[in-house]
């Protein structure tokens, strides 16, 4: 029978792509991971690494073996969840990794209830984007993370993770000025006409190879312009800043404000595109923790809570 500890360890290598990353995630010397490795190889009888220039990728044999080992250890967490929800007190450690929009909007209020709730559970929150946390997730790195899905920019959904909506979350075009004879939230030339009218200002997006970015410049080209993209950060209080002082255009979700009303001239976008879907997202096998589900519980109650003001 296979060491369960070393098929762990290759799977750790496919999803991490360095030994030395295994090590640090591990805390292991990266000699002791490549001597485990090797043990591995010489129970299984066929090679398993290969070397590509001074990395290494696993062989057809090694791809075999992890994928019955991601189906080990659904079946372990599985089992880990059944015994946690035998016990009558709920304690331990919940690692939580959350985009900035939703840990400001959401998190505090989900963290109290838990407090309330569960105060032997200890939560660590780690901000994190999506892109990031996703890979970091299947990496055992966190228990949950709370993901965003953009309309037309759907994100692979790997077969080892489960997800669950949480909450839609309406996306606004941010005016840096308020156009004159208009008021507050009108959409009286409609949203496109809005969105062309900035085509000569300045923006401000996240950075290229997020999924905000793609669907932001996607909407801005079907407008039929190319934004002047003078900014560029995940931070949404920035982008939120720059709008203030007419600095920069930006699209902003409506949980930036939480519970607050908006300080900023705001116009619908066109209907299909104006929604991301907000869910949190577990490894299979982990759905039915005890702490999973109170921290889910936690999370749509927070969403819950009357929202601030919007565009009328």
């Amino acid at each position: 029978m296979f060491d369960l500890h070393r098929l762990r360890l290759l799977r750790e290598l496919k999803h991490r792509g360095t030994l030395a990353a295994v090590a640090s995630a591990l805390s292991y010397a990266p000699s002791s991971v490549s001597q485990q490795l090797s043990q591995l190889e010489a129970e299984v009888g066929v090679p398993l690494l290969e070397p590509v220039g001074r990395r290494v990728r696993l062989t057809e044999q090694a791809e075999i073996l992890v994928a019955h080992t991601e189906a080990v250890l659904a079946r372990l967490e599985r089992a880990e969840a059944e015994i946690a929800a035998s016990l009558t007190d709920l304690a331990g450690t919940l690692r939580v990794a959350s985009f900035q929009t939703a840990a400001l909007a959401l998190i505090p209020a989900a963290l109290g209830l838990l407090r309330d709730q569960h105060p032997r559970l200890r939560v660590h929150v780690t901000h994190m984007e999506p892109e990031n946390a996703l890979p970091a997730l299947q990496a055992r790195d966190f228990d949950l993370v709370l993901a965003e899905e953009y309309p037309g920019s759907p994100h692979p959904r790997p077969a080892e993770l489960e997800q669950a909506d949480l909450l839609d979350d309406h996306l606004r075009l941010a005016l840096p000025l308020a156009p004159r004879g208009t008021a507050g939230g009108a959409d009286a030339d409609g949203p496109m006409t809005a969105l062309r009218s900035l085509a000569d200002h300045p923006w401000v997006m996240e950075p290229e190879g997020t999924a905000a970015r793609h669907w932001a410049m996607t909407l801005c080209r079907d407008a039929g312009f190319e934004p002047d993209v003078r900014f560029e950060t995940t931070d949404i209080l920035l982008h939120l800043r720059l709008v203030e002082e007419a600095h920069a255009a930006a699209f902003l979700p409506d949980l930036v404000w939480g519970r607050r009303a908006p300080s900023v001239t705001l116009r619908h976008l066109p209907r299909g595109r104006r929604t991301r879907r907000i869910s949190t997202v577990v490894r299979r096998g982990r759905g039915r923790h005890p702490a999973i589900l109170a921290c889910r519980d936690a999370l749509l109650r927070a969403a819950a809570l009357p929202p601030g003001g919007a565009p009328t």
